[in-house]
């Protein structure tokens, strides 16, 4: 009964705050406007560029002081015996010795420490939700390898029970919703945040640009190589994208003009909407590719069609190219261990991550797993470890970086979260201890500086509606 409680009382906040998620009257932040992340051509000429706008709605929290805590910033910062205060949703004052305004929580972090809410920016739950049944598959829409028509936010189921534990077990408060990678451009992805909600859109980020999920390597080559046609090798994935993208260019020039010129419009196209969002730079390349010698060809891509890769997903050999990636200004998302469960994957190294932050790349970690979005601060620190083995000298606070600020920046939402910064969203994390040990859980989850999981109260733990009644429901071992 303590958790149904939760969860009605989630509700009755939603619905006081409210009138219901894509039906409340439209404010300044939910009208559709016609420029922003993913405008692409046609904006304000006769069709919204947003049609399925954030409804999100922050939880109303509580002034918040906590204090006497070891602080990670998220920007390589640490403070010992610091004192972070929230309001209003918004980090106010991180520091030391700072005063209590009247009717703040505070709360005594010795022993403690405090960090920014991990951002995962690889995820497929919602698309691939719990359980895992053919029935709830939604991630890859494997008819054809430009599927850039498609939105993963279109699939995500936000009673998927994977949400919570991300958030209990984790401390995730961000996380980027990506199509699967059987496709060449496999559609658009979502940035949410980790709340309950409805709908995905009373979970959409506000502001957060759109990205584009591309993929290289074995799997596009692989799914439709077994089918007989085009891409079966590598040089068909190239060659596919190529005149791909050289559609899109005419496209976009074909609408840049008529809004410039006016007359008649060209004749609208889903996928290339999406595709002339990424030439016009609203919204950002997430590339799911393995082997250093295929980045650099897809950076070399990039810059032939006018168009950047924010970030490499799965980039197990980016330790190569470190220095094109810091060049590029392209982002590496990586595992700490993961490797040779197929032969693009069998030339990674537990360094990666350290090797990537001592030549000044963009790294990070990421997830791509409804369990191991659990533990993407243990993930970080076995890279941690491994870096150090290899004498490559990391502080624990710099290796935050990986899991909350570089994440930010490749989502293009550093402005707004990441760390703990005057003025970003109070998205924070109380760990019971040091993050990086294994015995160490959240204690306290806030997400735009509402608390919305305490290990100490039974009815601030999240449970998923499809959970209610059933056996094991909110477990969060």
């Amino acid at each position: 009964m303590k958790r149904i409680g939760w969860t009605m009382v989630a509700l009755a906040t939603l619905l006081a705050s409210c009138a219901s998620d894509g039906e409340r009257p439209a404010s300044a932040s939910t009208k559709r406007s016609k420029s922003g992340p993913g405008a692409g051509p046609g904006a304000g000429k006769g069709y919204a560029h947003d049609p399925f706008p954030s409804t999100y709605k922050a939880y109303p929290g509580t002034p918040t002081l906590v204090t006497h805590v070891t602080i990670f910033d998220g920007e390589g910062a640490r403070i010992d015996d610091g004192s972070v205060l929230f309001a209003d949703g918004k980090i106010e004052r991180v520091g030391q010795s700072i005063a209590a305004p009247a009717g703040a929580t505070v709360i005594d972090g010795t022993g403690k420490t405090l960090t920014p809410g991990i951002i995962d920016i690889h995820s497929h739950l919602g698309d691939y939700p719990s359980p895992a049944v053919e029935a709830n598959s939604d991630g890859n829409e494997a008819t054809g390898p430009v599927t850039a028509d498609v939105w993963a936010e279109h699939s995500v189921w936000p009673q998927d029970p994977g949400f919570s534990r991300a958030l209990v077990n984790g401390g995730v408060t961000t996380l980027q919703i990506l199509p699967g990678s059987a496709n060449l451009m496999g559609g658009r992805s979502v940035v949410l945040k980790n709340v309950y909600a409805r709908t995905e859109q009373g979970m959409k980020f506000p502001g957060a640009p759109y990205g584009l999920k591309m993929a290289c390597g074995e799997n596009p080559k692989r799914v439709y190589g077994s089918k007989g046609r085009e891409p079966s090798t590598r040089m068909g994935n190239i060659a596919v994208d190529r005149q791909t993208w050289a559609k899109a260019v005419e496209y976009k020039r074909k609408w840049d003009k008529y809004e410039k010129d006016g007359g008649d419009p060209p004749a609208r196209d889903i996928a290339m909407d999406t595709l002339a969002g990424v030439l016009g730079g609203e919204i950002l390349v997430q590339n799911h590719c393995y082997r250093a010698d295929e980045m650099a060809i897809v950076m070399d891509m990039a810059k032939e069609f006018g168009y950047h890769v924010s970030a490499f997903h799965h980039a197990v050999e980016a330790y190569k190219i470190a220095d094109l990636l810091k060049e590029n200004g392209t982002c590496a998302a990586v595992w700490s261990d993961w490797w040779g469960f197929k032969m693009e994957s069998y030339d990674a190294i537990s360094e990666n991550l350290a090797l990537l932050q001592a030549n000044g790349a963009c790294a990070m970690i990421h997830s791509d797993d409804p369990n191991g979005i659990q533990r993407l601060n243990q993930e970080v620190a076995k890279a941690l470890a491994a870096g150090r083995h290899a004498g490559i000298d990391i502080s624990d606070a710099v290796a935050w970086e990986w899991l909350t600020y570089n994440p930010a920046k490749a989502l293009g939402i550093a402005d707004k979260t990441g760390s703990l910064k005057p003025g970003k969203m109070a998205d924070v994390v109380l760990w019971n201890g040091n993050p990086f040990s294994v015995y160490t859980r959240p204690e306290k989850v806030w997400i735009d500086g509402a608390l919305l999981y305490d290990a100490n109260d039974p009815k601030r733990r999240p449970v998923s509606d499809f959970e209610l009644g059933q056996p094991g429901a909110g477990d969060t071992k």
